[in-house]
């Protein structure tokens, strides 16, 4: 009995409704080229702001449809400094966090250039720097081996596992593998944000490597909507839009692999996600400026570095409550120091006493009455 798509006779020879997913396509190619003119009016300073925010949240939430969870502020430190943009409060980033940084670079910055296996081997191992995934020694840089059993993906309890999906053979990982790159790097007829969903499907049934393949999968699909756009500058977030429906994304991948190889119904998904991708690049562009017209007000306020770090702080993503505390560690000085500066912005009216209440004072960003 064939269980799985490249168990099929005809396999990899994918084929969809071209009627089903036209409008769609139209809609996505439509959408793309509305956000392209807004991000090309601003100015330089600005589109590298949006190019920060949206690679972070690529970066950040890539990962976290893995279960994997990563320091947002790390992450845009690591590609701050990869890309030469200047943020205020730099920090130290773990190996993991630059490891798949580099990866996400790689893809977007150098999207002209051929994929390879050697790439995708370098792209593992920035994931897996230590050879392990988790408490588990694994086979980095190279194609699986299979030497502890058949590629499974499952879920559940230990003894109660249920097996989604089983990869095609380690034997025949070269040999698809060398089908994949070659069909990736040639000039297709395919539009290449039709191509960006074959290969996301196509790699992760493969299943080349012994751990993170989804990761990779997302980077492949992400270089091929750099190609599209023409741009190494990313303003929407796939995998942001993927991991808001985590649970949507594994059914369809499932429900896929084990069907024919008529992918309509992924590709109708896929669409459907990168439509909702580019639609939320506007919460990325508000935020942006936003931020921008607030620090613009404040230009003429005096304020001393500590205080300039912390209002950053606020206008990115900042975790619960700002205490004096919070401050005092963000900021590496005394709590009397912390005091000191946040009694200033509330003397200023940029700072307020969150009316909340708790345990301890603390504070919130007023955003209209600076003085």
């Amino acid at each position: 009995m064939k269980k799985y798509i490249y168990q099929q006779t005809d396999w990899p020879a994918f084929r969809w409704d071209n009627n089903t997913i036209i409008q769609p396509l139209a809609a996505v190619r439509h959408l793309q080229g509305k956000l392209t003119g807004k991000m090309e009016a601003l100015g330089f300073r600005l589109r590298n702001e949006a190019v920060l925010e949206t690679l972070a949240l690529e970066v950040t939430k890539t990962s976290e449809i893995e279960g994997q969870i990563l320091n947002l502020d790390q992450v845009r430190s690591s590609i701050a400094v990869r890309l030469g943009i200047e943020i205020p409060g730099l920090m130290p980033y773990d190996r993991n966090v630059d490891g798949i940084v580099e990866m996400m670079l790689d893809a977007t910055q150098k999207y002209q250039n051929p994929m390879t296996a050697d790439r995708l081997f370098g792209w593992h191992s920035a994931l897996f720097p230590s050879g392990w995934s988790g408490m588990y020694r694994i086979v980095v840089g190279n194609w699986r081996d299979d030497s502890t059993g058949p590629m499974q993906v499952v879920s559940g309890a230990l003894g109660k596992e249920r097996v989604h999906y089983q990869a095609l053979p380690a034997a025949d990982v070269d040999k698809d593998m060398k089908a994949f790159l070659e069909w990736f790097n040639r000039k297709t007829e395919e539009d290449l944000i039709i191509k960006s969903a074959i290969a996301h499907i196509w790699f992760i049934s493969i299943h080349p490597f012994e751990d993170g393949n989804g990761r990779i999968a997302r980077a492949l699909s992400e270089m091929l909507l750099t190609r599209s756009d023409n741009s190494p500058r990313r303003f929407y977030s796939m995998s942001a839009q993927i991991r808001a429906g985590r649970k949507k994304y594994y059914d369809i991948l499932e429900k896929t692999q084990k069907g024919s190889l008529d992918i309509t119904e992924w590709m109708t998904w896929y669409l459907k996600c990168l439509e909702g991708a580019l639609r939320s690049s506007e919460v990325i562009l508000s935020k942006v400026l936003d931020k921008h017209w607030f620090l613009a007000k404040l230009a003429p306020v005096a304020l001393n570095d500590r205080q300039r770090l912390m209002i950053n702080k606020l206008l990115d993503d900042f975790e619960g409550n700002l205490t004096t505390s919070k401050w005092a560690k963000i900021a590496k000085c005394s709590q009397d120091t912390a005091l000191r500066d946040i009694q200033d912005l509330l003397n200023k009216s940029i700072l307020g006493k969150n009316p909340s209440g708790g345990r301890s004072t603390s504070y919130l960003l007023y955003k209209n009455d600076i003085i």
